[in-house]
């Protein structure tokens, strides 16, 4: 009996240093704590993503949503905006690409093949816009929402079933405009650039156009009008401006070419140049991204579309002979 009992002191005694080494065993808590995936990586230039406190329901379009300004004053313009270097005084240019979300594969080309500081602008007829958009912010790409209008040529330049037209009342044309807001989420501003048309007819309405910009400016947003040359502030104070041209039009590689070079003069000259292209095609996809890549060397900088959205800086003093 005695020899029984000292053999089990002994394995008791053996067990216990093991468990000394080993140490105790792991509580749930600690074993659950260790599965919890890392947290992603914080992305270098990532535009954030759809922010709660700068949505609110669409009665219109439930359970899509639309801009607001947040409680605490904070506005899609800048929460949305790519950030830009306020103190570099090269000449600034801004490039806004539009008909993003039509097909896949040329969106997903523009995202990748483009600078992150070319703003692209969404189309509201984008059937899955959401896989884009993030793809479009994970590279840096600050982004747009379009709104479909009546253009030159209508009927046979059609920008779609839900355009602002001149000849419809001012409630289907507001219930059209919130149907346009509510398609994204997480956008800085709006244009009238959408397919390839420009709503030149509509935007000249000014009974019908004054409203539009008056619900972009209430809801923390800014106006890009597609419309080249139209000088001075948007009406109602709304924050935006005016492109000073159009690269791809015509879509032809020696006219994008030309275009560019216009674009580098209008910098230096006025201190920033805004220019849209689109819709998207290889050739102009190629001809910009060749370009961009020389522009600082050639003394100028791209702008993300939000930078250049209030009134253009001064034109920089002129000296020395002119060439």
């Amino acid at each position: 009996m005695a020899v029984f009992w000292a053999v089990v002191l002994i394995l008791a005694g053996a067990g216990g240093a093991t468990l000394k080494v080993l140490g105790p065993p792991a509580s749930p808590q600690r074993a659950s704590a260790a599965l919890v995936p890392p947290a992603p990586p914080v992305v270098e230039g990532r535009i954030p993503g759809p922010d709660p406190g700068l949505l609110e329901p669409s009665r219109a379009f439930p359970p899509a949503s639309l801009p607001r300004v947040a409680a605490d004053g904070r506005v899609a313009r800048v929460a949305y905006a790519r950030r830009a270097d306020p103190s570099d005084t090269r000449p600034r240019i801004g490039l806004l690409m539009a008909g993003l979300g039509l097909s896949d594969a040329d969106s997903r080309a523009a995202i990748e093949q483009l600078p992150g500081a070319v703003t692209l602008a969404f189309s509201p007829y984008a059937a899955n816009p959401d896989a884009l958009m993030e793809a479009a912010r994970l590279k840096g790409h600050e982004v747009l929402a379009s709104i479909p209008m009546e253009s030159q040529g209508y009927p046979f330049n059609d920008a779609g079933v839900r355009s602002l037209l001149t000849g419809a009342d001012a409630g289907a044309n507001r219930l059209n405009l919130e149907w346009a807001l509510s398609r994204i989420q997480g956008y800085a501003g709006v244009t009238g650039a959408s397919d390839g048309l420009r709503g030149e007819r509509f935007a000249d309405l000014t009974s019908g156009f004054l409203p539009v910009l008056e619900e972009v400016g209430r809801r923390g947003l800014f106006y890009i009008d597609p419309r080249p040359g139209r000088p001075g502030p948007l009406p109602g104070g709304v924050p935006g401006r005016a492109v000073d041209l159009v690269v791809d039009d015509p879509p032809a590689r020696a006219e994008i070419e030309g275009k560019l070079v216009a674009l580098e003069r209008l910098a230096r000259e006025h201190g920033s140049a805004l220019a849209l292209a689109g819709p998207l095609r290889p050739v102009t996809l190629e001809r910009i991204a060749v370009w961009a890549r020389g522009l600082e060397e050639r003394g100028l900088v791209l702008s993300p579309v939000s930078a250049l959205a209030g009134p253009p800086p001064a034109a920089p003093a002129q000296t020395g002979a002119r060439h």
